[in-house]
């Protein structure tokens, strides 16, 4: 995606919407209901916007949603794209690139993802500190168009400290138990193995999803700040037996997501 199709599709929404948002939301399989916190304004569906792609999994609701929570304006991406839809790492996170056109400064991003940490249970809410990228293209690969970054972004502090650290102040006045650790990204769309899991374990991951790093590295590019969180769907480290599925997935999300929402919504009230 090129610098002009970002402009013509930012320049597209700004003529549709109201408000220009200044913090973006990302919402991961199963967490639509994170939109109940948004006081919504306007909505407009994917197939509508100029050079957007289309959401193709269960979960995903494809449309942006604009509106303010407290007294922010934000948009809400109800579906996200996934490389293992097809899409190449540009359309991933075109999104993102839009989002910053937008004026956005502060990127929010939820997501489901399995446990590898023997402390961790389902429906457990973690905060992502790191993240190891394991996908098997770079979302900044190719000719660096200078007017969207640098050459060679600093990734020592993708998710923000700051904001981690008022988040979980939030967490605790709600009484919202939360963790805290390191997401690795694989493209999917298989689930894990048993011995994947156990690899992803040794090499320092907490949890393990399928988004969420490439639009996380777009958005430091950009020079967005970010926070992050995942829900716990599913253990890796589990009996022999048990397996996963992706409605397990979406109910154990489903189950979460309003102690998500709030963390989340309180989070940028308080910005």
């Amino acid at each position: 995606m090129t610098f002009e199709q970002i402009q013509e599709t930012a320049d597209y929404i700004k003529s549709k919407v109201a408000a220009l948002p200044s913090y973006g939301v990302i919402l991961g399989s199963g967490l639509g209901g994170l939109t109940e916190a948004v006081n919504i304004q306007s909505e407009l569906s994917y197939n509508t916007i100029p050079n957007f792609p289309q959401s193709t999994v269960e979960g995903h609701a494809g449309k942006l949603i604009f509106g303010t929570i407290g007294d922010k304006q934000v948009v809400m991406m109800a579906g996200r794209f996934h490389y293992y839809e097809g899409y190449n790492m540009q359309e991933v996170t075109f999104p993102v690139r839009v989002m910053k056109a937008l004026g956005v400064e502060t990127l929010f991003v939820s997501n489901a993802a399995g446990g590898m940490n023997r402390d961790f249970k389902i429906g457990d809410i973690m905060f992502i500190k790191d993240h190891i990228n394991l996908f098997p293209e770079h979302p900044l690969r190719g000719k660096n168009d200078t007017r969207l970054g640098t050459r060679f972004p600093d990734m020592s502090e993708p998710y923000s400290y700051e904001m981690i650290a008022k988040a979980k102040v939030l967490a605790a006045e709600a009484g919202i138990e939360v963790k805290e650790g390191v997401y690795i990204g694989l493209q999917g769309p298989t689930f894990e193995t048993r011995a994947e899991y156990k690899w992803l374990d040794v090499i320092g991951g907490d949890a393990v999803g399928m988004s969420t790093v490439p639009e996380v590295i777009v958005a430091i590019h950009g020079g967005m700040k970010v926070f992050a969180a995942s829900i716990i769907t599913d253990l890796g480290i589990r009996e022999e037996l048990n397996t996963i599925t992706h409605e397990e997935v979406l109910e154990a999300a489903n189950i979460a997501a309003p102690k998500l929402a709030k963390i989340v919504s309180e989070l940028i009230k308080s910005l």
